[in-house]
């Protein structure tokens, strides 16, 4: 069984309308944090670790080459 890690999606506030807008960035909590991001509030999604780069963010190209039954 792959070794899964819990991964988020980093988020914006628009300083106008003041909705969260996404980055089109998803990571570790760790990586965000360490950054500056904001968390989005929703759930979590969950891939395995192999996706991650070193920095700890999602590689989404090698995340789109694999079928998965969540959303990412």
């Amino acid at each position: 069984m792959p070794n899964f890690i819990e991964v988020f999606d980093a988020i914006e506030v628009d300083s106008i309308s003041g909705k969260a807008l996404w980055t089109g960035v998803t990571g570790t909590r760790a990586a965000l944090q360490r950054d500056g991001f904001m968390i989005a509030p929703n759930a979590p999604a969950h891939c395995p670790a192999k996706w991650l780069d070193e920095r700890g963010y999602l590689d989404a190209k090698l995340a789109r080459r694999h079928s998965r039954p969540w959303s990412l």
